[in-house]
């Protein structure tokens, strides 16, 4: 279980040092935004299940709620991510499945 938590970690710091959500053209990595450990945990079983697609990820950053304006509304982080860190996002992913 260790292992896994190690593994999980070093995804999350790689999630959180290259993927970013935008606001107002405003870029907010996930690290600062406290939710690459969130997203490395939900996308790790399809790395662990060898799953890692597209769709999948959208689906799970779909299923993520980001609170807004102090937690007036929440906003799902797929709605927040470019088009160009969700296909970073799922790159690396595969990248990071290859290497494990």
């Amino acid at each position: 279980m260790a292992n896994i938590s190690q593994e999980i970690e070093q995804l999350a710091a790689e999630i959180g040092e290259n993927i970013y959500i935008d606001v107002a053209k405003w870029h907010l990595y996930l690290a600062d935004a406290h939710l690459h450990t969130l997203v490395a945990e939900r996308v790790y079983p399809l790395l662990e299940n060898g799953a890692v697609n597209a769709t999948g990820i959208n689906q799970i950053l779909l299923d993520i709620p980001v609170a807004l304006g102090g937690g007036k509304i929440e906003v799902p982080l797929a709605n927040l991510l470019p088009n160009k860190c969700q296909t970073d996002l799922v790159k690396l992913l595969e990248e990071y499945q290859r290497n494990m």
